[in-house]
């Protein structure tokens, strides 16, 4: 994939706003800008430094008429985001200033739209960042909470770059004294040292178990955590979606069976975003839309990572429990993942006294009692621990599935080792090996798997 020449596009959000901000990247663009740009020091701005602004006039090149007062700032390549020249014009946020500004470049011969993130895929192709820094830039760009904004910000410093890179420099240094032996199999000797490389690969495999183990709180963090809410018709479970949210979310009615389709929402707890999912009351029922609803609630229950059972507090007795817990197999749900709340506590509280306060919450969905009790326990099972901006954690789907090809591989090699396999055949393993961490971080890469991560960007990135 080739990305020449001069692009251009806004860096902020289309619509009116106090200030915009217009990007170009490519060789000339600080030239291209010159041609239109007025600066109130009558310097020439291809004579100044990197890193610089200037306040002036951008004109109408017919009339020159000034079409705004804007800011222009110069980054020189290859210091920029892109590695190549880079000039950012702050506008006024007049959509029709914007639009002018960008047909003023775009009806030049030098200067095209920019794609969308290509100036991201530049500064990939520039080697200013690797393609795994390069996905983390839209994963800050996309984050709604404190926990995906940190995760996002160490995967874009680095972090776990640093750890990919070095894992692949190690092997590829073994695989080439492997592939010096097969050069002089005729005679017979050994230039990789196979103790060596044992310990290598068991340091590999914890490292990419590692790795491979903080994906399921990376996915969490970076999607939410999926709950739902599940019970008989007229418990509280829409009464209780909008208290969680603080927020009439959902149409609340003595009438059995109001909710005939699922309803989410989200809201963040303690920095964790946290996907709640109202259902249709289970039942049996011969309303052929509630059974479609009801269907639906058991899909929903099958894709959540936890499970609100809930049950009016006066009918909760040792009988529900076996309900429950029939209920649980049934439909196949870990009973670990399912808390049972128990509301309307304010009519009347439970008859049973030994409750497993672990697993049980007292609530009334009607007046809030209990509603903190309950937000609090759902942050403290997304065991977040002393997770800082260092701390190297998996939560992209690609990078998942490239280590675990790349452990799959290890494991080969190990067998390999163990049965005294030829270097030949192991060479093949551990060039897979290197292959799939290369794909995390852009030293392996084709078009598609470019265009297929670039294309999600915003256009200004």
């Amino acid at each position: 994939m080739l990305s020449q020449g001069i692009i251009i596009a806004r860096a902020t959000a289309a619509g009116t706003s106090a200030i915009a901000v217009i990007r170009l990247s490519g060789t000339g663009s600080i030239s291209l800008v010159s041609r239109f740009f007025s600066p109130i020091s009558k310097k020439n701005i291809e004579d100044c430094e990197s890193h610089t602004l200037h306040l002036g006039h951008l004109n109408k090149k017919d009339d020159q008429q000034p079409l705004d007062e804007v800011l222009v700032s110069l980054f020189k390549a290859p210091k920029s985001y892109t590695g190549e020249e880079v000039v950012e014009i702050s506008c006024h946020g007049s959509n029709y200033i914007q639009q002018e500004i960008l047909q003023l470049f775009l009806k030049t011969e030098e200067c095209r739209m920019a794609e969308a993130g290509e100036f991201t895929l530049r500064a990939f192709l520039n080697g200013k960042m690797g393609l795994d820094q390069a996905e983390a830039v839209a994963d800050l760009i996309a984050s709604e909470n404190e926990a995906s904004h940190r995760i996002a910000m160490s995967q874009m410093r680095g972090g776990f770059h640093h750890q990919i890179n070095n894992l692949r420099k190690e092997l590829i240094e073994f695989a080439s004294l492997i592939e010096l032996e097969l050069d002089f199999s005729t005679e017979d000797v050994a230039f990789a040292d196979r103790t060596q490389l044992h310990n290598l690969l068991e340091k590999l495999k914890t490292s990419i178990r590692s790795l491979l183990d903080s994906f399921a709180l990376g996915n969490v963090l970076k999607n939410g955590v999926p709950i739902a809410i599940v019970g008989a018709p007229n418990v509280g479970k829409s009464t209780l979606l909008n208290a969680l949210l603080n927020e009439e979310r959902a149409i609340v009615s003595s009438i059995a069976g109001t909710t005939r389709d699922t309803i989410e929402d989200e809201i963040s707890i303690d920095g964790i975003r946290f996907r709640f999912i109202d259902t249709a009351g289970i039942r049996q029922t011969s309303d052929e839309i509630e059974q479609i609803g009801i269907h639906k609630t058991l899909e929903k229950m099958q894709q959540a990572s936890l499970v609100l059972y809930l049950l009016e507090a006066k009918d909760y007795n040792a009988s529900k429990k076996e309900e429950i817990q029939e209920f649980c197999q049934t439909q196949h749900i870990d009973p670990e993942n399912v808390l049972v709340v128990l509301n309307k506590i304010d009519i009347q509280k439970p008859a049973v006294t030994q409750i497993n306060k672990e697993s049980t919450f007292f609530i009334s969905a009607q007046n809030g009692e209990g509603i903190d009790i309950l937000r609090n326990k759902l942050s403290s099972l997304v065991q977040l621990g002393n997770l800082n901006h260092t701390d190297v954690v998996v939560s992209n789907s690609r990078h998942f599935n490239a280590l675990n090809a790349s452990l799959t591989a290890v494991l080969n090699i190990q067998e390999g080792l163990t049965n005294e396999l030829s270097g030949d055949l192991m060479a093949i393993d551990l060039r897979e090996a290197i292959y799939h961490l290369g794909e995390i971080t852009g030293s392996v890469t084709t078009d598609d798997l470019l265009g297929s991560i670039f294309s999600n960007f915003c256009i200004g990135k």
